[in-house]
């Protein structure tokens, strides 16, 4: 399968259900007696009869003992309903219809009817199984930001394998899709390997292809995420006795310059000096869909280094409805988060008359505290990092913490004389 040209090369980087019978009378037609016999029970019986008579059989037919596999699960699928309350009385009103879309053992609710009527069952019910399905082809689709919110119609063009004229049964394998092979390993021993046919590639028919190209309108939805699909059902490559597979486009969302995008949620960063963060700040920012918006503070709006939290999180404000879309319903929106820093004046950077300008001007200056220089130890602080904290002072290694003896001391030191 090839894919022509890049759609989106513009941009900025960045098993069945349930019975469905409700409460209406059982059909006529329906067998509703089929599992009590299996387990050689009444329709009267108890439960503790139901159990009593699985124990009894399962041991008799059990694989393990020399027993019929197929009876053996007969039995385990039969206990399996009549031994649920719930099971059992669908069971008696609908037969294995009303069970079956539940999960009833290894069997499952589409194996019922042909594990104890052959397939009958199923025919009877006007449910068939049809033919298998190909395998389906999935391709990665980078898409940016702005495509996702928007939305976007895009022609691809697709080449797939159509099968010319009509399939014939491999002649290799005659129609089996593998081939067995037996090998001599010694006098008396031999060994039977099956594999794949490489004639058909297993699937017992032999044909000819021709390649069709097709052109694909993919629809980008507004509000789409990382990992949906986009799918084409029956646009893969044919295959013989088989229904062709689909095409699945995944989305993969490019990164964005300016935008992150959590769910419907966007976030923007912002760093604003000292003097924006205590003065205001104003910032024009260009959206997804073009516009632009001016994002202003309010006027003795501060922004803060933390939230006032217990955690030390950022500070973040947000602008309701300015969001993505919502896929299946854009006029819902998510919300537009900005995440502060406050970028602080370097040491030395402020020259002494702003400092006491600024001392002047903000509430709550510092108070010098009273000190004779001559008595009191004056110090300074050094840049730190709190990663390195509990890892001063001198390290004690491994061998000499085992010296030390249960009070904590040291031991004494023997030294031997020659």
């Amino acid at each position: 399968m090839f894919f022509g040209g890049h759609p989106f090369g513009g941009g900025m980087p960045g098993g069945m259900g349930g019975s469905g019978h409700g409460g209406g009378p059982p059909r006529g037609d329906v067998d509703t007696t089929k599992l009590y016999e299996t387990l050689e029970v009444d329709k009267s019986a108890s439960k503790k009869d139901i159990r009593k008579a699985y124990m009894k059989l399962s041991r008799t037919h059990h694989p393990d003992k020399g027993g019929d596999e197929h009876k053996f699960k007969e039995i385990s699928a039969a206990y399996e309903i009549l031994s649920d309350d719930d099971k059992r009385a669908q069971y008696d009103k609908y037969g294995l219809e009303g069970v079956s879309g539940d999960d009833v053992g290894a069997a499952g609710g589409e194996d019922l009817f042909s594990m104890f009527f052959g397939g009958g069952g199923r025919s009877r019910r006007g449910a068939s199984s049809g033919p298998r399905k190909g395998p389906s082809v999935n391709h990665p689709l980078k898409v940016s930001l702005e495509d996702l919110y928007n939305g976007k119609t895009v022609k691809l063009a697709v080449n797939r394998k159509v099968i010319q004229g009509t399939p014939t049964e491999c002649t290799r394998c005659k129609g089996q899709g593998a081939i067995l092979e037996v090998r001599q390993l010694g006098p008396g021993m031999i060994t039977q390997m099956q594999r794949t046919c490489d004639a058909c590639n297993g699937q017992a028919q032999q044909c000819q292809y021709k390649s069709e190209r097709k052109v694909l309108e993919v629809h980008v939805e507004k509000g789409m995420r990382e990992g949906d699909r986009i799918t084409f059902s029956g646009m893969s490559d044919e295959v013989p006795k088989m229904e062709p597979g689909d095409i699945n486009f995944i989305i993969q969302e490019k990164d964005h310059d300016l935008f992150k995008r959590k769910g419907a949620d966007l976030l923007v960063v912002k760093e604003v000096s000292l003097n924006q963060a205590l003065c205001g700040f104003s910032w024009k920012i260009q959206h997804l869909d073009g516009r632009e918006l001016v994002i202003k503070s309010r006027p003795g709006e501060v922004i803060k280094p933390e939230m006032n939290t217990k955690e030390a999180l950022p500070f973040v404000k947000m602008l309701p409805d300015e969001g993505m879309p919502s896929k299946g319903n854009p006029f819902v929106r998510g919300n537009l988060y900005v995440m502060f820093r406050v970028k602080f004046p370097e040491d030395n950077e402020l020259p002494t008359e702003v400092v006491e300008a600024i001392r002047k001007l903000l509430p709550e200056p510092d108070v010098p505290e009273e000190y004779d220089p001559m008595e009191v130890e004056e110090v300074h602080l050094n840049p730190a990092d709190l990663r390195l904290f509990g890892k001063g002072g001198a390290h004690v290694s491994s061998n000499e913490a085992h010296d030390e003896d249960e009070d904590g001391g040291a031991r004494p030191v023997q030294c031997q004389q020659s």
